[in-house]
């Protein structure tokens, strides 16, 4: 590695911790949300069920994203919508998980209903309603 990749590196780690530390902040607001380290990366979990995952494997150069599962047919529409934004993963896209770029700009209002609507076809009935109520959070 030459001097300057380091640097490069660090840098990018910097980005990546922080965009890590916001959908960090998104996922665990959410009724008892809680995070697992599952293959080697953040997983946002309701009682243990996954709704969301965060990849992006700094050693693997692999892009900052977000894995989270979608409504029937949203994979589709987002994927051929805005493609250098939104991608089907590998393994879960299959299912209509949907995977999102988290570097350059994100919108992170659109981040958060995505995690939303994820959260809300994994949790339970009880706790996906307290989404709607946020006298009940």
């Amino acid at each position: 590695m030459r001097p300057h990749d380091a640097w490069i590196c660090a840098i990018l780690r910097g980005v990546r911790d922080e965009v890590l530390e916001r959908l960090r902040a998104v996922c665990l607001a959410l009724p008892e949300a809680t995070e697992k380290e599952a293959w080697g990366q953040p997983t946002f979990r309701v009682r243990d069920k996954m709704f969301g995952m965060y990849v992006g494997n700094r050693d693997e150069g692999r892009r900052a994203a977000l894995w989270c599962k979608a409504p029937l047919g949203v994979q589709e529409i987002l994927v051929g919508a805005a493609p250098a934004r939104f991608f089907v993963p590998p393994y879960v896209g299959r299912h209509g998980w949907i995977g999102v770029r988290l570097d350059g700009d994100v919108d992170w209002e659109e981040i958060a209903d995505l995690v939303a609507d994820s959260y809300r076809m994994t949790a339970p009935k009880r706790l996906a309603a307290r989404l709607d109520d946020p006298g009940t959070r």
